[in-house]
């Protein structure tokens, strides 16, 4: 495989560029990363693992970022020669190129970046712009970004510009044109002087509001389609030593498309969080609803992964634990929800009957979601809203339930300890379209223990089991690392699937992990099988194809 003459130039280009810079500036300074991750594939019958044509996979990325003075510049070289199987999470990568390119100048509170750049406003209601590498998922902005502080606790931005699709050999972009706008004012550091109780106590109140609104012709033969799309959100921090209260609300005008049936209906959604913490213990409580609130800049999105302006945030807790992680993690569902968090973490002091030596901790976290409480309006030949909803108001069907206890506590200087229990509902037809599938009602337990055998090595373990009646099945899971430091690191996995019958279900799901660290550089290889499944990252999911082979993976930061 050789690097395309495309890239050749670029690269060339760039160097030349970044070494004239460097002559030409005192003090020019270049940093960056590279990572790669590619896949060598085996035929594997039983977990329906089928080796593609090209039986070699691998995705390639690297940054270069030069800044001098006011000035910062830089781009990023990607690679997919072809693309790992499942990946990305929305429309296709192929080919090498630029992908991400950018240059910005600051000067006297003024802040001007033109080509590609990653912007959110307030929780991203409205619009938020981001990478997220491990799903593929990346609506990076094409145009140009404007921030201005006028003065103390006063901040403004303003952006337009078309978004990331795709990759073929380069980026390829969306049809439409997304234009914003955000302001935000701290009031204590605005106006001390009108509110000088708040800055005196160092509390903070922060309030902001958002317009973005997109760009898109219509081109349907049959429907009257807006061309101009709006939504604008407001919202209001307010922090203390001890309380920290957020709420933002967006309103979205009417957006026919492909996600909601091509109905006129406006969209709106609600969050609000709360959190209270002092030394050893925390509290914090959620609540959040979305209807109608899909915002692409593509009507025709070919997913709902591709062109998002706006992101909503799950109300869910995001495991890290391998079978809550893989098997059921909860999806938002955009175009229609009502969730609910809670979350309490307590720390029993050292000395205590139930602290001990070394303390103990304690959580415990509950979430759930909903469908909305809607009425389908029938016949609806002038409007077409097609249904009506009562806001903030739960409907008859449960979409999702976590309710999970951790116990974590060491037991002497060698030895740490976790217990976990969880308990899930998950309805598996909603979240993951699996059309007809039951509800699915599970328990699991985790063990999860660190012994220390010296300064230097030390091992972790980890015991899972799931049980239910639904879906697959039983599982079990078990884990070992082995940590050489600062070196060398050595895993072994074994995701076990007992619950089904014997000549189908019971397979195991084995794959061992060694590796390298060196500086910033990072070196490892394994080799083993990966469960067909889904892959979730802040409530943002990818199907994850059934796999057999041998992984390898390079990151280093420079």
């Amino acid at each position: 495989m050789y690097p395309s003459r495309t890239l050749g130039i670029a690269l060339a280009s760039t160097a030349f560029w970044f070494s004239c810079s460097l002559h030409a500036q005192d003090g020019g300074q270049i940093h960056g990363n590279f990572s790669t991750d590619g896949q060598l594939y085996n035929d594997d019958e039983q977990i329906g693992a089928v080796k593609p044509p090209a039986d070699f996979g691998l995705n390639s990325w690297m940054n270069l970022n030069y800044r001098t003075g006011n000035f910062e510049a830089g781009a990023r070289f990607e690679s997919y020669e072809p693309a790992l199987l499942g990946y990305p999470a929305g429309a296709g990568y192929k080919g090498t190129g630029i992908g991400y390119r950018y240059a910005t100048f600051r000067k006297d509170g003024l802040e001007v970046t033109a080509g590609n750049f990653y912007e959110q406003f307030g929780q991203g209601l409205a619009f938020r712009t981001y990478e997220e590498r491990s799903l593929g998922v990346d609506n990076a902005m094409d145009g140009l970004r404007v921030k201005f502080s006028p003065d103390t606790g006063i901040y403004l931005k303003a952006i337009i510009g078309t978004q990331r699709l795709a990759f073929d050999n380069g980026t390829t972009k969306g049809p439409g044109i997304v234009r914003g706008i955000d302001g935000e004012i701290s009031l204590a550091e605005a106006f001390p002087r009108a509110f000088p109780k708040l800055a005196a106590k160092g509390n903070t109140l922060t309030v902001g509001g958002s317009f973005v609104s997109k760009f898109q012709p219509d081109l349907d033969p049959l429907l009257e389609l807006p061309e101009n799309v709006g939504i604008w959100a407001g919202r209001a921090n307010y922090t203390t030593a001890k309380w920290n209260l957020y709420s933002e609300y967006a309103y979205k005008i009417n957006d026919p498309n492909g996600s909601n049936n091509n109905i006129y209906k406006p969209g709106q959604a609600l969050m609000a969080n709360a959190s209270y913490s002092v030394r050893g213990l925390g509290i914090s409580a959620g609540a959040h609803t979305y209807d109608n609130m899909v915002f692409q800049s593509d009507r025709g999105a070919p997913t709902l992964f591709d062109l998002n302006i706006n992101y909503l945030p799950t109300l869910a807790k995001q495991h890290t634990y391998n079978l809550p992680a893989t098997l059921y993690p909860y999806a938002t569902q955009p175009n229609g929800e009502v969730a609910y968090q809670g979350e309490v973490f307590y720390k029993f002091k050292r000395g205590s009957k139930l602290g001990g030596k070394y303390g103990t901790k304690i959580s415990a976290n509950w979430s759930g979601a909903w469908s909305l409480d809607s009425t389908a309006i029938p016949n609806d030949t002038v409007h077409y809203t097609g249904y009506d909803t009562k806001f903030f108001t739960m409907g008859d069907r449960q979409y999702f339930s976590d309710l999970n206890v951790e116990i974590r506590k060491k037991l002497s200087a060698n030895w740490e300890l976790a217990l976990t229990y969880l308990n899930l509902v998950y309805d598996i037809e909603t979240v993951q379209g699996k059309a007809g599938k039951p509800t699915i009602y599970a328990d699991l337990f985790i063990v999860e223990g660190l012994h220390s055998f010296s300064d230097k090595t030390s091992l972790r373990f980890e015991l899972q089991h799931l049980s239910t009646k639904q879906d697959h099945g039983n599982w079990a899971t078990a884990l070992a690392e082995l940590t050489f430091s600062p070196h060398w690191f050595i895993a072994a996995l074994d995701q076990y699937n007992y619950g089904g019958s014997v000549e189908t279900e019971q397979i195991h799901y084995p794959i061992g992990t060694f590796g390298y660290i060196r500086g910033g550089s990072r070196f490892s290889f394994s080799y083993g099988r990966q469960r067909a499944g889904i892959f979730c990252v802040g409530g943002v999911c990818r199907v994850v194809p059934a796999a057999n082979g041998l992984t390898a993976s390079i990151t280093t930061t420079f």
